[in-house]
């Protein structure tokens, strides 16, 4: 199921690419391999994120490869720096990802301050965001939810910032939508939420406040039934951003009928 476009959407477009699904998801965390195939094509995600430093995209000759399961034609693989605690471990991700993928540009940046929290290290982040967009690529970056950084990143000309709505892999959801808002109204690039989405209605509340999209990766695979929830994030996406098209109604303190008082029967 694709996004139905009203008139007054616009297209998702990342590095001039412009794409159906608003879904983002990780390839980590699965099973096995036959199990990511079969979420991943059950969240209709058109971009697919992989952690270098983790996974075999054939840096590993003879191992089993990510991508015979998930192949480029089919979606756009994201390279991303997980596990990178300085910006030159990043960079360095980065330009093996460039290699090993043909040298395509676009990469998900996530320098990450220690193994507790994982929570972003963004005096690494910018360092390693300079090097990365001088260096030509098209950068979509993890970031906090503070509303100053995500300003600074989109001005060194990153193409994407992506504030967690909470800490990775803790399932907490939208922990802070007040930050996400004035990050949203501020923003001249696309903001996607990025990390700590526990379930569908987490992702419909960051399309609500009016991400372009969501990425998430353990809320699906450590679901009880992976497939089944790939398939809830679908639709929690697409019912988040038709909300978001068609305008919430005002809240109320008090009661108002929703049908008309005048010409009741006495």
């Amino acid at each position: 199921m694709s996004l139905i476009q009203t008139p007054n959407d616009k297209p998702f477009v990342l590095a001039g690419r412009t794409y159906q699904s608003r879904l983002l998801v990780g390839t980590g965390k699965y099973r096995d391999l036959e199990e990511t195939r079969l979420a991943i094509e059950a969240s209709g995600a058109e971009i697919v994120t992989v952690a270098v430093r983790r996974t075999n995209i054939g840096q590993n000759p003879g191992e089993p490869n990510l991508l015979d399961v998930l192949p480029p034609d089919r979606y756009t693989i994201l390279p991303n720096t997980a596990g990178c605690f300085d910006a030159i471990e990043a960079v360095r991700t980065c330009r093996l990802a460039r290699e090993l993928l043909d040298g395509r540009n676009l990469v998900k940046l996530e320098v990450l301050a220690d193994q507790k929290t994982l929570f972003p290290n963004v005096i690494e982040t910018l360092k390693a965001a300079e090097v990365l967009v001088k260096e030509g690529f098209d950068v979509m970056v993890y970031t906090s939810d503070d509303p100053i950084i995500a300003r600074q990143l989109a001005e060194i000309g990153c193409i994407a910032v992506m504030p967690l709505a909470g800490l990775i892999g803790t399932g907490l959801g939208i922990c802070n939508p007040y930050n996400l808002r004035i990050i949203l109204e501020e923003a001249k690039v696309p903001v996607l939420v990025d990390a700590g989405v526990g379930t569908a209605s987490d992702a419909t509340i960051a399309m609500e406040l009016g991400c372009e999209a969501v990425l998430m990766n353990s809320a699906i695979a450590h679901a009880q039934h992976p497939v089944l929830m790939a398939q809830a994030m679908q639709h929690a996406v697409i019912a988040g951003r038709m909300a978001y098209l068609a305008g919430r109604m005002p809240k109320k303190l008090y009661a108002s009928a929703s049908s008309p008082l005048n010409g009741l029967i006495a």
